[in-house]
């Protein structure tokens, strides 16, 4: 007969000041993602320092999946929560940003200082042939996870055409697949069961009861309607506060007014991930701003992608762009600095709101077909939303000239054939070889078809 196994001692309790150190490594391993990024928590807070447990874990991914904004970040905003209370959330939630709050930053100065150099112009054609590659690949992989039947994959397609020929903004796609999987889950459709997330890094299974946290519902977990009203007037104080006095100061057509408006709102509807927000930043900052063009946009994404932190920091490098050229009085560098920061702001404040808010009542989310309904339908029009992305991204990067398109109520950018970049078709097919058939890591693709780019310019290939 086996012995029986014995469960091992629970860790000792980890002060704040421990912890931030730990924040602070998980931090700066953040690339690669959301997938990456959750991973990389699994290993060292499950794994190594057991502090929470797999099942616990999952269940706080699993809530963090259902709110808007980088779901990474808002677990580690959770977990840092859970074991030191509101300073704990935010020192673990502000780690995970900084990093690429500061590298974003540089980054965007050295591209509007020395972006139209030929080998810095060189290093970003590389970098988009990447990016490419990269969000095709996120097609397929959250197509392979969400698309599970007819329906989801009806409601994929139904996105892609509303958002890629009609124009329609994303957030009223999320509204609409939300209502349609609500109400789908709240009927018993199998088609609508909730399956899964990005999961964890398929290592070592932990027992809760084996944790530090164990299994016990701390008292902070077990909220009043005062301690809720509370956080909520503070949180959406520290948010809409400064977004108000913008608009009272400055007026609702300054760059700053919009910027703080424009981000607010994303806040509010960035489901599914960054890849999903940037096909709404494109149709709005690009199209409707004109912060940016098309190929900053790449660029930017090219430098989310090989810095620590959420890809959706690329927003700051959106919102540094739009005030960097619309400065009014300040100059250039000053008010793109200051744009950068607030979209920042602006888009970040929010997770720590649904968090504090929210995370007390999660219990009650445990279960709930509806819910899992709306998440389900979620993901699955965000692979149409996706699609479309991956398809505006090639056009704009691998043709050198589009011309509108309108015919009644669909309208698109079409690509002359004749100005086909043969480079960039040709960097951008290896950079996806290089992902899906030898399973190429992010940064190391990024990192070859940089170098490429730059080899190109001093053979005199590209300019």
């Amino acid at each position: 007969m086996a012995a029986a196994v014995r469960a091992k001692p629970r860790p000792a309790a980890v002060s704040l000041a421990e912890a931030f150190w730990v924040w602070l490594r998980i931090a700066a391993l953040s690339f690669g993602g959301p997938a990456g990024q959750i991973a990389v928590m699994h290993r060292i807070l499950v794994e190594e320092k057991r502090w929470i447990g797999e099942e616990r874990f999952l269940h706080a991914l699993n809530y963090c999946m259902l709110l808007p904004g980088p779901e990474a970040q808002q677990l580690a905003t959770y977990i840092g929560w859970l074991m030191h209370k509101t300073r704990g959330g935010i020192v673990a939630g502000g780690l995970f940003v900084l990093p690429g709050v500061v590298s974003i930053m540089v980054l965007s100065w050295i591209y509007v200082l020395f972006g139209a150099l030929g080998f810095v112009s060189a290093l970003f054609f590389g970098l988009k042939a990447a990016v490419l590659a990269i969000v095709v690949h996120a097609v397929v992989r959250l197509g392979k996870r969400a698309l599970k039947n007819n329906v989801m994959r009806g409601l994929a397609a139904l996105a892609f055409v509303l958002i890629f020929f009609l124009g329609v903004p994303f957030p009223i796609i999320v509204l609409g697949a939300a209502l349609i999987g609500y109400f789908g889950g709240r009927a018993g459709r199998a088609e609508f069961r909730a399956g899964g997330g990005h999961g964890a890094s398929g290592g070592v299974v932990v027992a809760d009861s084996e944790t530090l946290l164990g299994e016990e519902l701390p008292a902070h977990a077990r909220p009043t309607m005062r301690q809720s009203l509370r956080v909520a007037l503070i949180w959406l104080a520290l948010w809409l506060v400064p977004v108000a006095a913008l608009l009272l100061a400055l007026g609702p057509d300054n760059v700053f007014s919009q910027i703080a408006t424009f981000f607010s709102k994303m806040a509010m509807v960035t489901f599914g991930g960054a890849y999903a927000v940037l096909a709404y930043v494109a149709q709005e900052a690009v199209q409707s701003y004109h912060w940016l063009s098309p190929e900053e946009m790449l660029d930017g994404l090219g430098m989310a992608e090989t810095t620590p932190g959420p890809l959706i920091m690329v927003l700051q490098y959106v919102g540094f762009l739009g005030a960097y050229r619309d400065p009014g009085l300040l100059s250039p560098l000053v008010a793109g600095t200051l744009g950068g920061l607030l979209a920042t702001w602006v888009t970040f404040v929010p997770c720590f709101l649904w968090i504090f808010l929210g995370a007390p009542f999660i219990e009650r989310l445990r279960g709930n077909a509806a819910l899992a309904g709306a998440l389900s339908a979620i993901t699955a029009a965000v692979v149409g939303v996706v699609l479309n992305l991956a398809i505006w991204f090639a056009i704009h990067s691998i043709f050198r000239e589009v011309i509108p398109f309108a015919a009644g109520p669909v309208r698109f950018d079409m690509p002359i054939v004749a100005s086909v970049d043969l480079w960039a078709l040709a960097l951008s097919a290896a950079a996806a070889i290089a992902i899906f058939r030898f399973n190429a890591g992010v940064l190391v693709t990024l990192a070859t078809t940089s170098a490429v780019g730059v080899a190109l310019h001093l053979a005199g290939l590209i300019g």
